[in-house]
């Protein structure tokens, strides 16, 4: 039984940590881990901080549990893995999976390719133009967001490649793209240059840190909600910082 329990554990405590590295709120967390302990048999109490997951698992009767830590990986976005895991959890309730075939689905979701890193580049690129556009620019400040954006995003990918301070690295970014976008200003390309620069960083912006705080915060998780709303806090202002330091070099 301690076995089994420990194994149910650890089970849970990857899905958890998955879920809050690919940008999950706390009670999407919450639920999907319920949803696929009561579908064990199993009852399960949770602590979820911005760092780590926490469980401690419960067999029907009370006469058994177990309790184990787990620190989450680095947080981003993938898309993937939340749908992947949100499809297991109802697999798993209405086909009563067993838990070896919920290591299999974490493992395959795990292995699962990430976009080239071209493609990437040039869509956020592409992004970075389509924001210039719906602020007005023209065919050579979309241009210009698009060469800044898709520089701006290389420089992040190249600092976190080599393990910089992931705030240092957005700081990096805004101040590499700002300098691309801050020189079309300074020689005048284009007909509205302040455009290009104004959304030359916008890949930046913390959106999904930022939700998930007023989500957390809404559903009454305040501390991860405070948290997290000071992390998106904190990248903006990193990213504020690259645009100022580049206008003080640029001189406008």
């Amino acid at each position: 039984m301690n076995k089994e329990l420990s194994q149910i554990a650890d089970v849970l405590l990857e899905t958890g940590a998955m879920l809050m590295g690919a940008g999950a709120n706390t009670g999407r967390i919450r639920v999907t881990i319920n949803r696929i302990a009561h579908s064990l048999g199993y009852q399960v109490e949770l602590l979820i901080t911005h760092r780590a997951v926490m469980l401690s698992v419960i067999d029907d009767d009370g006469e058994f549990y177990t309790s184990k830590l787990k620190r989450t990986p680095p947080h981003g976005v993938n898309f993937k893995i939340l749908s992947g895991i949100s499809r297991m959890s109802w697999k798993v309730q209405d086909e009563d999976w067993s838990l070896e075939q919920i290591n299999v689905e974490l493992d395959r979701l795990r292995a699962l390719p990430h976009y080239p890193r071209i493609v990437i580049l040039l869509l956020v690129a592409l992004a970075g133009a389509s924001f210039c556009r719906l602020f007005g620019g023209g065919p050579i400040e979309m241009g210009v967001a698009f060469v800044a954006t898709c520089f701006g995003l290389f420089v992040r990918q190249e600092a976190i490649k080599h393990q910089y301070n992931a705030y240092i690295c957005v700081m990096m970014a805004a101040f590499s793209a700002s300098i691309i976008s801050g020189t079309a200003v300074v020689t005048g390309i284009g007909q509205l240059p302040e455009t290009a620069f104004a959304t030359s960083v916008l890949f930046l912006v913390p959106g999904v840190p930022l939700i998930n705080s007023f989500t957390d915060l809404i559903d009454g998780n305040i501390s991860i909600g405070i948290v997290r709303g000071t992390n998106g806090m904190i990248i903006a202002f990193c990213i504020a910082l690259g645009l100022l330091f580049a206008k003080i070099i640029l001189n406008f």
